[in-house]
């Protein structure tokens, strides 16, 4: 998977178009939630008589195609490349920039 959780991603497309945000969570069917971006009201009704309702605000996920990496090295958007180093491991790097993510 070419994001981790912790990278700093930018919204493509939707709402939440050109904000960024920091992913906290992948799920298995391409869904990333990032936190801050893509937010919808809840209200929730009192269960109790003498209680009272109260809204809530709940992030749900994006689709990973609708974010891009932001690279640490050049602060653009980027795609992201592997490398194999000297010891064997897959790195990522920045398209643009070709430095290590």
């Amino acid at each position: 998977m070419k994001v981790k959780r912790g990278d700093i991603v930018k919204i493509l497309i939707g709402k939440d178009k050109g904000k960024t945000g920091k992913v906290e969570k992948i799920f298995s069917d391409s869904r990333v939630l990032v936190e801050g971006i893509n937010q919808f009201k809840r209200h929730f009704k009192s269960r109790v008589r003498n209680q009272k309702s109260e809204i809530i605000t709940i992030t749900k996920p994006v689709s990973l195609a609708n974010v891009a990496l932001i690279c640490g090295k050049c602060k653009k958007a980027t795609r992201v490349g592997f490398v194999l180093d000297k010891k064997g491991e897959k790195i990522r790097i920045c398209r643009r920039c070709e430095g290590v993510i």
